[in-house]
């Protein structure tokens, strides 16, 4: 009983290592491709009461990657490390109950397809999502290796890690008979696992592409202001902060480079309202920036609301102002042009409790009840872009630089460019912006497009298209990041035909577990 007891412990623990130093150290993610491993080998030693161990590896792996999240929201920290690891122990038990009804190697199939479904799901459809452990992204850091992205996404690199992890396990249990293997199966086994675990960075090397500059380039003014947001809204009043980041922004403009866009972070400023952006004092102080900068625009981030005057609300998530007048809240996306032409969006992607209520028939009338503690501002349905002159530009805001193929649908609509604006702040001094910022790198892969990252603590980028950080800024420093970025045609494999390595685990998904159901009726 001892033994086994420290063999799971000890197993459950090595996994959740191996599984998290990929997202909390640059160079780690090889580890990815065996990170399952001490896992699966757990499991094939033990028949029953498995739950809690594997249940203890994946809230170990969230807690060790995703602890910052306690520094905003303690209790949504917590929630989301529990939970995470809670679905990704119904997935690995869904394979246990299969394994059980079926033969050879289908399981462990089933387990890679389910658990890529699931990803998938995360990614396009659930309104509680959480993505940020998809396992893909553990290459963020290691771009080098996954420049193949451009044809799958990130869920193709989920694949390869199951893959690898499955391939290292079969080897490992074919070790425990050697002697009764023949050579063939040997050879075999190795053979296919050397290839599993090098032909993808083979390949990875061979499709790296130059930097993807072309002749038409743009001058972007990154402008970092590093306003702490615990502090946004009582240590400065808005009028300080537009001066700061304006006076900022005119001492980063070069007076040679006549056409450039100036970004300033997410919810840089509260004071628009959308029925009437022209009247915002922000709004105003832009306009006349641009209109003193020729060929000047700024791309700047803004806590948007509209004001309703009707009996009753105009969505499940409005809230009253005030008898017949409603609120609805946005996190959106401005750039101003000379003349005080502009152009808006609002953040699709938004994080579930903080932002959002997600579910809202079930819900919204839970938060009343509580008094309106989560979050609900609106999303528009689908992606649009800003325009720069005659540049179209597609603006991530925040968390939606984690979404590969949403990301891939500003470029569906013809950006040449991305954006990234964001606050990382709200995480400290953590691993989470490390993080957030690595994955913007992997937009770059999948999209082939040159990408301008704003934060307001930091860290601010230019990232190209093989997703190499050009320059960057410092974190928690005021700072001014100058560069230019090249404007980028045509579609890559992955946006033109979206999540292919998704869309074939949802299918593999299905036809197993109906096999799997189907068969336990026919014995029963």
């Amino acid at each position: 009983m001892r033994k086994r007891l420290l063999l799971l412990s000890g197993t459950s623990l090595l996994s959740a290592v191996l599984l998290s130093l990929p997202f909390l150290v640059e160079g780690c993610s090889p580890l990815l491709l065996v990170g399952f491993v001490p896992l699966l080998i757990a499991d094939a030693l033990s028949e029953k009461r498995f739950f809690l161990w594997h249940y203890l590896t994946f809230v170990l792996w969230n807690a060790f990657t995703t602890f910052w999240v306690c520094n905003a929201t303690v209790g949504g920290g917590i929630f989301a490390i529990l939970a995470n690891a809670f679905q990704m122990s119904l997935i690995f038990a869904l394979f246990r109950w299969v394994k059980k009804r079926s033969h050879g190697a289908v399981a462990y199939i089933f387990l890679a397809a389910t658990w890529t479904a699931w990803e998938r799901f995360y990614l396009t459809s659930a309104q509680i999502s959480w993505p940020w452990l998809v396992l893909g992204n553990g290459f963020a850091g290691t771009t080098s290796l996954v420049q193949w992205y451009e044809y799958t996404g990130t869920l193709g690199g989920s694949l390869w890690v199951w893959a690898s992890n499955l391939a290292v396990f079969g080897l490992v249990r074919l070790i425990g008979k050697w002697k009764d293997t023949s050579v063939r199966v040997r050879s075999a086994s190795i053979a296919s696992t050397a290839v599993l675990l090098l032909c993808p960075p083979i390949v990875s090397i061979l499709l790296t592409p130059g930097d993807g500059g072309s002749e038409e380039k743009l001058d972007v003014t990154i402008v970092q202001p590093n306003i702490d947001p615990y502090n946004k809204f009582g240590g400065m009043s808005q009028a300080e902060q537009n001066t700061l980041l304006l006076d900022m922004a005119a001492a980063g403009i070069d007076a040679n480079c006549p056409n450039t866009l100036v970004l300033a972070p997410e919810t840089f400023t509260w004071d628009i309202v959308t029925n009437d952006i022209p009247s915002s004092p922000t709004f105003r102080s832009m306009k006349e920036f641009v209109d003193a900068h020729e060929g000047t625009g700024v791309l700047f981030g803004a806590a948007t609301r509209d004001f309703f005057q009707r009996r009753t609300p105009p969505s499940m998530t409005a809230r009253q102002v005030r008898e017949g007048v409603w609120r609805e809240s946005h996190n959106s996306a401005l750039i101003v042009e000379k003349d005080g032409r502009f152009d808006i969006c609002h953040k699709s992607k938004l994080v579930p409790g903080v932002e959002s209520t997600p579910y809202p028939r079930i819900f919204v009338p839970l938060d009343d009840l509580l008094g309106g503690v989560m979050g609900r501002d609106i999303g528009q349905k689908e992606v649009s872009l800003l325009n720069f002159g005659q540049i179209p530009v597609g603006c991530a805001i925040c968390y939606e630089s984690i979404y590969g193929e949403y990301c891939a649908g500003y470029i569906r609509k013809g950006a040449r460019l991305l954006t990234v604006i964001t606050n990382d702040a709200w995480w400290g001094d953590t691993p989470g912006y490390h993080q957030h910022l690595n994955y913007s790198r992997l937009r770059a892969i999948e999209t082939r497009r040159w990408i301008a990252r704003c934060a307001n603590t930091g860290i601010s980028a230019i990232i190209d298209s093989r997703g190499k950080i050009v320059s960057s800024t410092s974190w928690w420093v005021p700072e001014v990041l100058k560069g230019s970025v090249s404007l980028c045609d045509g579609q890559t494999f992955f946006v033109r035909h979206g999540d292919i390595a998704g869309r074939i685990s949802v299918l593999v998904f299905a036809m197993i577990l109906l096999a799997a159901v189907a068969g336990r009726f026919r014995k029963e």
